[in-house]
Formats: C-alpha cells, structure tokens, sequence
C-alpha cells in the first residue's frame, strides 16, 4: 500500500494519479483521500469504469483523460461536481451520457468531450465540419443548459437561446458500432477473396449477375457499352411552369 501511495501526488486537496495503466480506481485512493478530496486527475491510464467514484463525496472537479471509458459509463451522484473533463476516451452515444450527467452531476458546469467519436470536430472525424461541431453543441445544450463552458469553448447567450429552442432536433447521430464495422469489414474481405478466385478472365465471370441498373439491357455490359452524343429537342405542354414563357403562342 506504502509503494501505491507513493505513486499519488497530493496538493492540498488536489488529488492527481496519473499513467498508472489502471483499468479501475484503486481502492486505497478512496480510502484514503475519498471524503476531502476536491480535486481528482486519473488521466493517462486504461479506466474503464469510475465505480471507485463513490467514495469521493466531496469530489469539484474531475479529469478522467485519455482513457477507455465507453457507452457503459456510470458515476456515482456527485452533487458538487462542477467540473468533467472526458477527452479522448471511446464515448459514442452523446445523448445517453448528457442524460446521464443530467442526473448525477446537477452542479456541471463544465464539460469537456474532446477526441471521443460522440464530439464531431475535425480533430477526430476529418469528414465533419464546424457545422457540424456547433450543431452538437446546440443539442449539449438542450440537455445541459446550466453549461458555461463546453470543451474549449465559452457558452454564449446565443448559443444557449438557440439550443432551448432548436437543440432537440440536433441530435448528433450515433456513429457505427464495432460489431456492424467488424461486419461490413468481414464482407469487404470476402469480397475480395471471392475476386481472386474468381478473376474476370476465368469463364463464367460474365454470366454473374450484376447489380442493378436503370440503363437498357444492352447498355449494361461493360465491354461493349455505348454512348449517345446528339441534339434533342423537347417541348413542354403544361399549363402550370414558369417553362410556359418559353413556348410560342402557335404551340399552345
């Protein structure tokens, strides 16, 4: 226990254990700093529960940083708790964890979601933008409005007014689970093996059904497919477009 300890660094109230590789909080830091600590850092190691959280009663602010907390994650109800910083751990499902801080953290006012798939921005997702980021913040918002900062960026009055009013439609959708992405790559794979026992040189190949198309029969074929470059030319009967000031009153 003596070695454990050593292992924490303590100031004042300030509780910091920090690269240990830990997958659960240790139990002697509840036991030991649990009813005074106001402050507790468990960054840097592998926690994949906070169950060891209930101890803490008097727990402000806590920073749980690249980690591997996930969709399961459960606190205890903090009541003092004004600060939450969970970057960069494997959050995917937004709406349940705010539902669930909503609950067990009345006093937050600060959160951080950073590096985790359920906060679009482009630091994680190259394929989301800005808009994207300040929509997640509106629907944040909804269902945390005494925020006054989220990630790192100050709430302003309009984001607030804007995500009571329009927040709950901007729920950020929930990002492939690893088992449907473990799927499709499996499909992927043998798709590819299938290629290779069966290259399109080897007889029979051509009879394989192709995917659908709206194109002729006799276009479908790869080899022999043939465009059509010519004028046309097209009148429009209808009585009720703006394509009527462009017909001639000998065509009406």
């Amino acid at each position: 226990m003596a070695h454990s300890e050593s292992q924490v660094a303590l100031n004042g109230t300030q509780i910091s254990y920090i690269g240990h590789d830990a997958e659960e909080i240790p139990h002697f830091l509840g036991d030991t700093y649990g009813q005074f600590a106001k402050r507790l850092d468990l960054s840097f190691n592998q926690l994949r529960s906070l169950a060891g959280l209930k101890m803490f009663t008097e727990l402000e602010e806590l920073v749980v940083d690249n980690n591997q907390l996930g969709n399961d994650l459960q606190l205890p109800r903090l009541p003092n708790l004004h600060t939450l910083t969970l970057n960069k751990n494997q959050l995917t499902d937004i709406e349940a964890l705010l539902e669930h801080l909503a609950d067990v953290t009345p006093s937050l006012q600060y959160l951080s979601l950073l590096g985790n798939e359920a906060c679009p921005n482009q630091l994680i997702s190259p394929d989301k933008d800005e808009d994207d980021y300040q929509r997640y913040r509106y629907f944040v918002l909804h269902k945390l409005p005494q925020l006054k900062f989220l990630d790192s960026r100050k709430v302003t009055k309009k984001e607030l007014m804007e995500g009571q009013a329009r927040g709950a439609f901007m729920k950020v959708v929930k990002p492939k689970s690893e088992a449907q992405t473990a799927i499709r790559k499996k499909g992927n794979s043998l798709c590819t093996t299938w290629r290779k026992k069966k290259p399109c040189n080897e007889p029979g190949f051509e009879n394989r059904p192709l995917p659908y198309t709206p194109l002729p029969r006799g276009s479908r074929d790869a080899k022999n497919h043939k465009g059509v470059f010519a004028k046309s030319h097209y009148i429009y009967y209808g009585k009720h477009s703006e394509g009527n000031r462009f017909i001639r009153n000998d065509q009406l």
